[in-house]
């Protein structure tokens, strides 16, 4: 066996692909270009945007709206990131995470499973890799799938997070057959798998539409989806680093599908490469409409840009801890539909994190045993927490630590009561008695 896993020869292998191919795409036809070497573009601007917060931002109106519980608009947004008075808008955004949440903070047991690193699509943001066999590539069969799966798998694992690259060699069929391996080996674990960028490629792969893919999906094992490629939805900044995926209507369509199927998934913002600050607001009022109309988001979880290995590097400096609290709370104040935020400590550091949870996060997503994406591109937060490290981490800002699984229903019998009168935020209503009756089995 290939210490790089799923590669040729294998009978779920499409076989090698020129550099141009066209593939029957659902109902309709397209077009799609193997990049099989990934070569940096000298068309777009590599440096990032000047953001210069200034102190003489008048936050007067937005702060009248927050504490009155209206509406923020696109001005009101984009005045938040202006303004370098971190401490009023982070007040503004704890005030409201405290209305929704208390001092309640989610974190679960998970464990992160990357398939493959292989992606033909070669976006600049990305350090995955898009030749099959280049060195520290790799590519799980289903049984290998399940094989690293156990390796740290304890039966207090609870959700299996799973995303990879668009594999130019693999058939539709792979996916479903890791699906299904998974879901053999661990019925109880909850498997969130796919982006929407990979449910919208399998589907054109599966050569039918997404809405009877995602049935397909779902019989095999499917229990949600993760909100990654999300990015930034804006085609100016999309088209700098990420040319070649899917368009952010798209995204945004394909997220409305799953919703209509009953399919939870959560939302992202890649931050912290060539946005403006009005790209950022439209981003976050685009998921904020969808959720007007769907109510199908869990989370958002705000993403900082690691350039590190990708054709930005030496461009652009990592994210600063000032961006990275600003982003979680404006993301806060402007998605009043979205019940948790999410401060994803791989990518923002266990410090960072701890201070976001007074900052509007009121989640820390969980141990995240093995997660790769984010150290492919240089992140430094390590690659798993113990549950009594997550535990004293939380407690240790000063919030209570309540373990969830995928779908923000407490684990333990005694957190239910807590979650009822902490904040307004009653428990997905959606998952009906679940939360009412008692914990999960």
């Amino acid at each position: 066996m290939s210490a790089r896993g799923y590669q040729l020869p294998m009978p779920w292998a499409v076989g090698r692909l020129s550099q141009r191919q066209t593939l029957l795409a659902g109902p309709a036809h397209a077009t799609y270009t193997w990049h099989m070497s990934k070569k940096p573009r000298t068309d777009v601007p590599r440096e990032r945007p000047a953001k210069n917060p200034s102190a003489n931002v008048d936050l007067s109106a937005v702060v009248a709206k927050v504490e009155a519980g209206e509406r923020l608009n696109l001005d009101d947004g984009v005045r938040l990131f202006e303004s370098s008075d971190v401490f009023t808008v982070g007040r503004l955004a704890n005030l409201v995470r405290e209305r929704m949440h208390g001092r309640v903070t989610y974190w679960n047991t998970n464990r992160h499973l990357n398939p493959t690193n292989v992606c033909f699509v070669g976006c600049e943001l990305c350090a995955y890799k898009d030749i099959p066999n280049a060195p520290g590539t790799w590519a799980y069969s289903p049984q290998e799938a399940v094989d690293v799966a156990r390796r740290d798998y304890t039966p207090d694992v609870r959700e299996f997070h799973i995303v990879g690259g668009l594999h130019p060699q693999w058939k539709y069929d792979v996916y479903l057959d890791i699906l299904r391996a998974l879901k053999e080996a661990f019925p109880k674990v909850h498997l969130k798998a796919f982006t929407m960028v990979e449910v919208d490629w399998l589907a054109k792969l599966n050569k039918k539409s997404v809405e009877d893919t995602l049935d397909e999906l779902m019989e095999a094992g499917l229990d949600s989806c993760p909100g990654g490629g999300a990015e930034i939805f804006h085609p100016r900044a999309r088209d700098i680093i990420a040319q070649k995926k899917m368009t952010g209507e798209r995204w945004l369509e394909v997220a409305r599908i799953c919703h209509l199927k009953g399919l939870r998934t959560n939302a992202t913002i890649l931050y912290g490469h060539v946005e403006t600050f009005e790209e950022r607001v439209d981003h976050l009022i685009k998921l904020r409409e969808l959720q007007d109309e769907t109510q199908g988001f869990d989370c958002l979880i705000p993403l900082a840009f690691h350039p590190e290995n990708t054709p930005f590097e030496g461009h652009m400096p990592a994210t600063d801890g000032f961006d990275d609290l600003k982003v979680i709370a404006v993301s806060r104040l402007m998605l009043d539909n979205f019940a948790h935020i999410k401060a994803y400590w791989v990518m923002l550091t266990q410090k960072i994190a701890q201070v976001a949870l007074h900052f509007g996060a009121n989640d820390l997503d969980g141990t995240i045993v093995d997660e790769r994406i984010t150290h492919a591109a240089g992140g430094k937060a390590g690659k798993g927490m113990t549950r009594e490290q997550l535990c004293t981490f939380i407690s240790e800002a000063g919030r209570v630590p309540v373990e969830r699984d995928t779908l923000y229903r407490p684990i333990d019998p005694k957190h239910r009561e807590l979650v009822r009168t902490e904040g307004s935020w009653q428990g997905p209503a959606w998952a009906g008695a679940d939360l009412q009756d008692g914990a999960l089995a």
